[in-house]
This record gives structure tokens, sequence and C-alpha cells, in this order.
């Protein structure tokens, strides 16, 4: 297998506009700190975006340790599942099966109306299919001795997620365990592992990689090395060290941290007392722009057939629901297929929308 070498990549840059993401720990967090617990909903409310510390002592509950060592095989076998011939790749996009599942190949989505085509190339691989919820799915060979690989990594990252659906579950007054119910490991869902390239870019040529968007489903556990991901930074929110004039931060990689956001789903739930940030991702900077980029991701998403609308029996989300307001009846299998195949130009951009509404800044 071919080795994704960490120690080969220039520092990050000292002084572009970052975002002033919290960092939490996952032991305070286990331990149900109160502060800790307080900081992850400030981050969740504020900013959508915070990063998770795995580095401490392994628990009983989540391995931080173990998720980070999966991360770091998932490096390496994305590196030579990306060196295959396109070709033998292209056999895997199944967008024109309406299956987000699979390859897409450099270019093959849209970043924007006009239809300019994005500059990464991504593998998802589904949890359903992982954990024998659903037929297997067309795959490379290269693939098969590692799904026990992606056992562990989707076990571990999935805890992770429910760890933080029960936090934001009590500060939302839910009823426990509605939250978490939502999104049961055995129960069939978009849930996927992405694996992604983006080759370097040139200096002369530094262009967006992938489309300023919010993500379709309830939280994402994000892993990479490079720079190049931004969140659109709030009204009032600064970013550190340099300022920006366009509201666009870099997200700095921590080693040993998990970047954690959270999506379109959270927000529907919650009616907006979540927030699921824009974000995109464009040229890593600095020497950093020499790099290949590679990143591995963590969807979690609620079940099929759940139902995306506020959740009443939270008295928060009932103070922001007004009484007779008509609400979008969409499935969140249906949510997340319209708006990965709008991404892929199939059906209409339109469609590819998520719940930014005009918040998206050119």
């Amino acid at each position: 297998m071919a080795v994704d070498d960490s120690s080969n990549i220039p520092p990050f840059p000292a002084h572009v506009p970052t975002a002033p993401l919290l960092r939490i720990s996952l032991s305070k967090l286990l331990a149900a700190d109160p502060t800790e617990v307080d900081r992850l909903w400030t981050a969740s409310c504020n900013l959508g975006f915070f990063y998770l510390d795995l580095s401490t002592p392994p628990s009983v509950a989540i391995n931080g340790g173990a998720l980070l060592s999966d991360a770091s095989a998932l490096f390496s076998l994305a590196s030579s599942l990306f060196a295959l011939p396109t070709l033998e790749k292209a056999k895997y996009d199944m967008a024109a099966e309406g299956s987000y599942f699979g390859y897409k190949g450099y270019g093959a989505g849209i970043i924007d109306a006009a239809g300019t085509p994005d500059r990464n190339e991504f593998y998802n691989v589904s949890k359903d299919d992982i954990l024998g919820l659903s037929l297997p799915l067309r795959a490379p060979d290269l693939l098969t001795p590692h799904r026990p690989l992606f056992t562990s990594f989707i076990h571990a990252a999935h805890s992770l997620t429910l760890l933080v659906l029960d936090i934001l579950n009590m500060k939302l007054q839910l009823p426990p365990g509605t939250l978490t119910t939502l999104h049961a490991l055995d129960k069939p869902s978009g849930d996927q592992v992405r694996m992604i390239k983006a080759p370097p870019q040139p200096p002369q040529d530094q262009r967006t990689v992938l489309g300023a968007h919010t993500d379709f489903g309830s939280v994402t556990v994000l892993f990479n090395r490079v720079g190049g991901l931004q969140v659109q930074l709030p009204e009032g929110v600064k970013a550190e060290g340099e300022e920006t004039e366009d509201g666009w931060a870099y997200v700095r990689p921590l080693p040993e941290h998990a970047v954690i956001n959270l999506g379109d789903a959270l927000v529907k739930f919650s009616a907006g007392v979540l927030r699921s940030n824009i974000h995109r991702v464009v040229s890593p900077p600095g020497e950093q722009a020499g790099v290949t980029r590679y990143s591995v991701v963590y969807f979690s998403r609620p079940g099929d057939e759940v139902v995306l609308r506020p959740l009443k029996e939270s008295p928060v989300v009932r103070g922001r629901v007004g009484d007779g307001e008509e609400e979008e009846e969409v499935s969140s299998k249906e949510w997340v297929l319209r708006r990965a195949l709008g991404r892929r130009g199939v059906g209409r951009w339109e469609d590819s929308k998520g719940t930014e509404g005009e918040r998206v800044k050119a």
C-alpha cells in the first residue's frame, strides 16, 4: 500500500486569516464536565464548527487514539485508491444510478450555478454496505480487504456523533434519546465515509476546489492534514491572524484533533437554534499549495425515513416556530439525494442548496 507521508507537509502559514474554532476535549465531554459541555453548545449555536481533541488518554466509551489510528490508515488507503487508473475508478461512479456512493472524478461535480467544475476527486463508502444493512455495492478490489478498517472507523466516528447528539439533545431539552434514536447505526441511512484527493494547485491558479455549501446531514467528523477548508464567519465574528475582508477564514489543521461541524438536519430539527455553517475548500495557503491534499470524513445523517422537521417536543424549538407556519415535509434520504446529485449536475442546481438561505457571499 502507498503511504501518505504527512511529515513532508510544509507548515501551515502563521498569518493567514483563520477561524476561531473552540478546542473541545473529548475526555472532558465523556466526564460530563459542565464547562466543556457549555462550550460545545456555544460552538454549535454560534459557528457550527469546533475542534475535538482526541489526544487525551483512551476511554472505555470512545477511544480517540484508535479513531486517529483508523483515520491514518484511511489516509494511506486513499493514496493507493486514487493512484488507480482513471478508467478503473470510473467504473464505480454511481451517479447515473441515482446514488451518491462510489467514485466522483476530478471535475465531475459543479461548484456554482454557472456549472464551474470542481477540482477534486472522492470516493464515498456506504455505512449500510459495510455493516450489512444493504446489498453489497460495486467497489474496487483494492478496498475489499479493508472492510474491517471501515467497520472500525464507522463505529468509532458514529460513537462521537452520538456523544455530540446526546449533549445537544440535553441542551434542547428534548426527551432523552430523541436525537440518537433518529441516528441509529443499525438503521438504513446515508451515513458514509469519504476519502478525498485534491492535487497541488499552481500558484497562478488559486481557484475554489469545492464550492460554498452546508453539509447535508447532522454531524460531520473530518480529518485533514493540509489547509484549504474555509468557513464563512458569521456577522460579528472576527478571524484570528490577519483580518478577512470577505468573511472567509481558513480552518487550521491540528494534529490529533478532528474538525466537527453540524449539518442541515440539525438546523431543521432545532428550527435554526443550531448552526450548519457555510464552508468551502480552496487551494491550501502558502507552501501547502504544492502538496496533494487528502481528507478523510465521516458523515452522519438521520435514518432514511426520518422526516426533517422542527422537534416541537423541545420547548427551545417551540419558541422558534410560529403557529400555523408551513413546514417542508422531506425525508432525510430525499434531502441528501437531491442535494448530492444536484452537485453532480443531475437535476437543477437549485436542488443542491441547503439551509444557508441568502448567507452565501460571492
